[in-house]
């Protein structure tokens, strides 16, 4: 009989785990959070841990949930649609200038990121100025579907929106200019659905929690809070979903024409086409889906459709590889595959443990910041990349395998 190609993780309660964690580390709280979720009755068949699995609240960041007749908001996590977008260029290595400082000015330039003033007036990180394309996206395609749920859920108007529509944020959001196996240029984003998402993540799963306790239900751990289905808060918790995760869709498209944008007006390169090859997938998300013959509710936080065919992005850290991959289709893992390198360690160990020195090190020949408030993302925060390709070779075949050159961080 053939060797799995993945571990298998059983408890007494509860379905298995399923996680492709082979020659890659498992935390102790990671496996305890996917046994903790493997316990509620509505899980269907299994968990799939992706091989970037790491801890993160509820559930495990890199986890696959699928569920019947209930959905659990701390599952989908607060970056509703966050995900990832990648356009190859008709650029090569070769049409770059040797410095490339001008490059990554441009781009931060263009484009809002980070954050300050605690995201109130003033903020770097919002646009002061919508610019039309950005406030015609925002008119057309997503202010009458945001004005409904608030209908029902006034509370959640209570921040920025529109203004966030096209713009970077924080954390591990970033934009980078990469080039492939065949030193063509390309242009890689991750970003979500902004401080509007983040809002309507944390109310519902806030609302969560307070149904779990008004219905004495327990729980092996209260941020695995659920909505059952055919009610109102499940409906209303859909509906903020997939208007989120188009929100974070819409924002990365954006960002990409703004990208763009800002590169040709710098004038370091010669003009270019940007539209050879799009990706744009979410990884942090839920969906009907068919599994097994029947439909369900999946769940990725942090793990990437990978249905045969597909094609997704799988980033490694501002210093390592990442890798544009075609899905197989591997039923065990739900046609899924992993969303990045996934954190070897928290931010606050990865500033107490790593010196500016070290992440110059670390970074050498990226045009980045190299200062002492970006090294909670230094490359050695992460697991290996390759580790992680290796363990999930069932999964997603490489197509293209980029490395970068410039990394803007939020």
């Amino acid at each position: 009989m053939a060797e799995l190609t993945y571990n298998v993780i059983t408890q007494d309660l509860g379905v298995p785990v399923k996680a492709w964690t082979k020659g890659v580390q498992l935390e102790d709280q990671a496996r305890q959070q996917l046994l903790n979720a493997a316990q509620l009755p509505f899980v269907f068949k299994w968990i799939a841990a992706m091989p970037d699995v790491h801890w993160g609240i509820g559930a495990t960041i890199g986890s696959v949930i699928p569920t019947q007749g209930a959905i659990i908001p701390a599952a989908v996590g607060v970056d509703i649609g966050c995900g990832m977008m990648a356009v190859q260029t008709s650029l090569n290595a070769r049409d770059l200038p040797d410095n490339l400082h001008g490059i990554r000015t441009a781009i931060e330039t263009g484009v809002p990121h980070g954050r300050t003033n605690r995201g109130g007036a003033g903020d770097r990180g919002a646009w002061h100025n919508i610019p039309t394309r950005n406030e015609e996206v925002w008119a057309s395609e997503l202010k009458s579907r945001y004005e409904a749920i608030l209908a029902n859920h006034p509370k959640l108007d209570r921040g920025n929106h529109a203004n966030h529509l096209g713009t970077l944020g924080t954390g591990n959001h970033f934009i980078e200019v990469c080039l492939d196996e065949t030193e063509t240029v390309w242009f890689m984003l991750h970003s979500g659905s902004r401080g509007v998402g983040n809002r309507m993540g944390n109310y519902f799963i806030d609302l969560a929690r307070r149904d779990m306790k008004k219905f004495f239900i327990n729980l092996p751990d209260k941020d695995l809070a659920y909505f059952p289905e055919n009610t109102d808060y499940f409906k209303d918790y859909f509906e903020a979903v997939e208007w989120a995760q188009d929100y974070a869709r819409w924002n990365r498209h954006l960002m990409m024409e703004q990208i763009v944008a800002a590169v040709r007006r710098a004038g370091e390169v010669q003009p270019f086409e940007a539209e050879l090859k799009a990706i744009n997938c979410h990884h942090n998300y839920v969906a009907r889906e068919k599994h097994y013959g029947e439909s369900v509710l999946v769940t990725r936080k942090g793990a990437v459709r990978a249905r045969e065919g597909d094609l997704g992005i799988i980033p490694g850290s501002m210093g390592a590889r990442s890798y544009i991959v075609r899905g197989k289709g591997n039923p065990e893992s739900f046609c899924s595959c992993s969303h990045g390198a996934g954190r070897a360690m928290s931010r606050n160990e990865a500033m107490r443990r790593f010196t500016v020195e070290d992440h110059m090190r670390m970074t050498e020949g990226v045009e980045c910041r190299k200062d002492k408030d970006v090294i909670d993302e230094t490359p050695a925060a992460y697991k290996s990349i390759e580790a992680v390709m290796a363990a999930q070779a069932d999964l997603v075949d490489i197509v293209h395998t980029l490395r970068q050159v410039v990394c803007v961080k939020g």
